[in-house]
């Protein structure tokens, strides 16, 4: 598994802060999301925190 970069990590845990209610386990709703809620222009940075967004909303949340 590759690790991902310090800020994919950053800017997915910053808008997951932001915006807790509006990211779910569908990584197309959460692309188009982070499209609207931030000025990323690659479709690759986009997709990357999407994605890690997406991992993170599937695993279980601790109690």
């Amino acid at each position: 598994m590759a690790i991902k970069p310090a800020y994919v990590k950053k800017t997915g845990r910053l808008l997951m802060e932001k915006y807790p209610d509006a990211f779910g386990p569908d990584f197309e709703h959460n692309k188009e999301l982070v499209t609207e809620l931030t000025n990323i222009e690659s479709k690759g940075v986009r997709n990357r925190i999407a994605g890690y967004v997406t991992r993170k909303q599937r695993s279980p949340q601790p109690a």
